[in-house]
């Protein structure tokens, strides 16, 4: 028998923890890190930088601005001895010594060589003493005493050449322009528009001063386009532009004023200057279109409504006005309407050239408005009330474009819209009183033709206006036109009614004219006020109520007493019918103008 050996025993396992002392454990982990993080936040937090980071020293903050105390006020006291007795006792001196002047000159103390050389001395002492107030803060003061001298220079030199002869015209010619380029240079060196209107001033005086009586039409237009030139280049190079504005006027008014005394009344005298004088008429015109092209958007800042507006609008109407005159004087009345298309084609080509959207929209209306009136162009009103309703149109177009424009420049051209408008506006409706008198067809005429141009141009203004910016403006403005629209349609149909019967043979034509109006008029109301009730306007549904009461009125207190049995009946039969026709739409609310009923609490409550 085998011996039995003792089995090994085998270690014995570890005893897994018990939940109990796990969550035990946890609990003290737990609570071990709360203090902890308690006492972190007790303590004070130290921001120590890295090593690597070198602190930067933190600027001290900059002093505070001072600024120079203001000038102390001065005392009226001050005032009156400082400033107001400096400037009297000059007036004072001058005055003196120009009534000692004429007490010499009367005495014959002084002869005329003398005189003349006292007042070049004393203009050229009082621009040269002027110069020590400028220095010292007195610059109108300054400029002032500068125009007086500039003038007394200008008066010593016309005395030498038109009373004593004492210079010929080419001497006093330059001494003048001397002055006048002295004057805009201290304008232009001393920035000082001031002084540049008094150096535009002389300028332009001098024709009158050194003028004999004759007709130089040459040396009057060429003086008058160097000083355009020289006023459109110092307005280029210094952001004054309202020195065009007296540029401009002075160039109109010694035109006007040439034509009107030397602009030969027969044809073939006229043919002999015309070459002259349309080449000087499109030199003024280039200069001035070119004056209101900027390149400077700080220029067009200055004075927008100058350069972008008024300038380009006054310069179109005297240039046509101008070309018409000087061509249909001078017998060429087949060139004006190739000279409006070359106005035309002119304003397309300047519009291009425009960096501003106000500019460029007025040399587009110029444009159509030319070319309007350019085919056919007579001598006619009718072209002339096409060509406002048109400009003004266009202007109206341009005006709803410029959204984003200056303020000043959009109420601009808005108002020189409707003052076009309104011109167009009295021409279209004067048109049956004065300008074609009695026309052999009715509806078949220039009269009728124009009053459609006038019917559609107010049309498209109302269009216009409201498909522009919601604006008080544009609502006035689409009533205004509707306003227009239905005055210019009802006047046209009554004026070719009238034509249509007068031009006719047979009895009773003032019968079947007064019965016809009545029947335009009331049929005009009822498609009013159809279109009304279409569009849903009670402001065209209000005019067609007015016009039908107006008819009514007509076929009551007018036509009864003068229509026949028969006219009455047909009369009062179709008048009827059309009232019975509205009051029945009116009644049944065919359309849903009424408002629904609102509904009660109980109604509400119910199912």
């Amino acid at each position: 028998m085998a011996p039995q050996h003792p089995q090994p025993e085998q270690p014995s396992q570890p005893e897994a923890p018990s939940e109990a002392s796990v969550l035990a454990d946890l609990t003290a982990r737990v609570e071990s890190l709360e203090r902890q993080l308690a006492e972190l936040r007790q303590q004070p937090v130290s921001l120590r930088p890295s090593a690597s980071l070198p602190i930067k020293p933190v600027a001290a903050p900059a002093p505070p601005l001072e600024l120079p105390p203001p000038p102390p006020k001065q005392s009226l006291e001050n005032r009156l001895g400082s400033q107001v007795f400096s400037r009297v006792g000059i007036i004072a001196l001058l005055v003196g010594t120009t009534w000692f002047l004429k007490w010499a000159i009367d005495n014959q103390w002084i002869g005329q060589t003398g005189r003349v050389l006292i007042g070049l001395l004393a203009g050229a002492a009082l621009i040269l003493w002027s110069e020590r107030f400028r220095r010292t803060g007195f610059s109108a003061f300054s400029y002032t005493l500068k125009a007086v001298g500039s003038g007394a220079l200008y008066l010593s030199l016309w005395a030498a050449f038109q009373l004593y002869h004492l210079l010929p015209a080419p001497v006093a010619l330059a001494a003048m322009l001397l002055v006048t380029a002295w004057n805009a240079w201290m304008a232009w060196a001393q920035d000082a528009e001031l002084l540049a209107a008094y150096a535009l001033i002389g300028a332009f005086a001098t024709p009158v001063l050194l003028s004999t009586g004759g007709n130089n039409e040459l040396f009057l237009f060429a003086y008058l386009a160097a000083t355009d030139l020289a006023t459109v280049a110092l307005v280029r190079l210094k952001p004054w532009p309202r020195l065009l504005v007296p540029a401009f006027a002075a160039t109109v008014v010694y035109f006007t004023g040439w034509y009107i005394q030397f602009f030969s009344p027969t044809v073939t005298a006229a043919q002999d200057q015309l070459p002259t004088t349309l080449i000087f008429l499109g030199l003024f015109f280039a200069l001035f279109a070119a004056a209101s092209i900027t390149s400077k958007p700080n220029l067009a800042r200055h004075s927008p409504v100058i350069l972008e507006i008024a300038l380009p609008l006054a310069n179109a109407l005297f240039t046509a006005l101008a070309a018409y005159a000087v061509l249909d004087g001078s017998g060429h009345h087949a060139l004006l309407p190739w000279a409006a298309v070359l106005l035309a084609a002119t304003y397309l080509g300047l519009m291009r050239l425009h960096k501003t959207a106000a500019a460029a929209a007025v040399h587009l209306s110029l444009a159509i408005a030319f070319l309007t009136i350019a085919i056919p162009l007579k001598a006619s009103g009718r072209w002339i009330t096409i060509g406002w309703l048109v400009e003004g149109t266009a202007l109206l177009w341009s005006a709803s474009r410029l959204a984003s424009a200056a303020q000043l420049t959009y109420q601009a051209l808005r108002l020189l819209a409707l003052a076009a408008l309104a011109l167009g506006f009295c021409g279209l409706v004067s048109l049956p009183f004065w300008l074609f008198g009695q026309v052999p067809t009715a509806f078949f005429n220039d009269r009728f033709a124009t009053s459609l141009v006038g019917i559609a141009a107010f049309a498209f203004c109302v269009f216009i206006a409201r498909t522009a910016a919601p604006e008080p403006f544009w609502t006035r403005t689409a009533i205004a036109g509707t306003l227009a629209l239905n005055l210019a349609a009802l006047q046209s149909g009554v004026t070719e009614i009238v034509t249509f019967w007068h031009t006719t043979t047979g009895l009773e034509r003032a019968l079947k004219s007064d019965l016809s109006i009545s029947f335009f008029l009331a049929g005009y109301g009822a498609a009013l006020l159809a279109i009304g009730f279409w569009r849903r306007s009670a402001f065209l549904r209000w005019q067609a109520l007015a016009l039908i009461v107006f008819t009514i009125a007509k076929v009551f207190l007018y036509d009864v007493s003068g229509l026949s049995q028969g006219y009455r009946v047909a009369s009062f039969l179709g008048l009827g019918a059309l009232l019975l026709a509205v009051s029945f739409a009116y009644q049944k609310n065919l359309l849903g103008l009424r408002e629904a009923p609102q509904p009660t609490h109980a109604e509400e409550a119910q199912p």
